[in-house]
């Protein structure tokens, strides 16, 4: 009990000290305390929710993507409107290996019209486009780095018309469209 008398006795005598203090340094004080608990909130905030490192890599692999992207559209608002080859013996815009990769890179629209064409020769993956309503699953265009070839495909699916069935598309794209403000697929060889 008596224990609690003397610390509750310090108590009295650290309050009363403080009252004594000039203002400028009660609020210099309180600044501080404010300071304290802002940075251990924040700290422990942090610890609950923060990602730190991964976040970082994650902001740093994005920047690149946003970068390296405005240097595809630099790139093909340069390049000439109309179709664009990567063969000889066209009077279409041929494109130079390098050109020829990065408008690979850079494209990632396959129109109605290169599909059609690519699905005449698979009768099956026609057959499949046709009975579910011209739908595509999915596209794509890729680069592949050991053949220095671009490919293009889509994939069909008769899973919304009860067909389970899936069928994959694809072969060398040999050329592109060029709008100005994009780059197409224009012509899809997988025969």
């Amino acid at each position: 009990m008596e224990n609690k008398k003397l610390v509750f006795g310090k108590m009295e005598n650290y309050k009363s000290n403080f009252k004594e203090l000039p203002e400028p340094i009660k609020q210099f004080g309180g600044l501080i305390g404010i300071m304290v608990i802002i940075f251990i909130t924040f700290f422990i905030l942090n610890k609950m929710f923060g990602e730190g490192d991964e976040l970082v890599a994650k902001m740093k692999i994005e920047e690149e993507r946003i970068a390296q992207e405005r240097k595809l559209n630099k790139l093909i608002s340069s390049l000439p409107s109309g179709i664009l080859v990567s063969f000889d013996g066209t009077d279409h815009f041929r494109l130079s290996d390098e050109l020829y990769e990065a408008v690979c890179k850079a494209t990632k629209l396959i129109p109605q019209r290169a599909i059609m064409g690519a699905n005449f020769l698979n009768f099956r993956a026609h057959e499949i486009y046709t009975i579910n309503g011209n739908k595509i699953d999915e596209t794509f265009v890729k680069w592949d780095k050991e053949k220095n070839k671009c490919f293009a495909g889509f994939v069909v699916s008769g899973n919304n018309v009860g067909v389970d069935e899936t069928i994959s598309v694809s072969g060398e794209a040999l050329s592109f469209l060029s709008t100005g403000i994009d780059t197409r697929v224009y012509f899809i060889k997988n025969f």
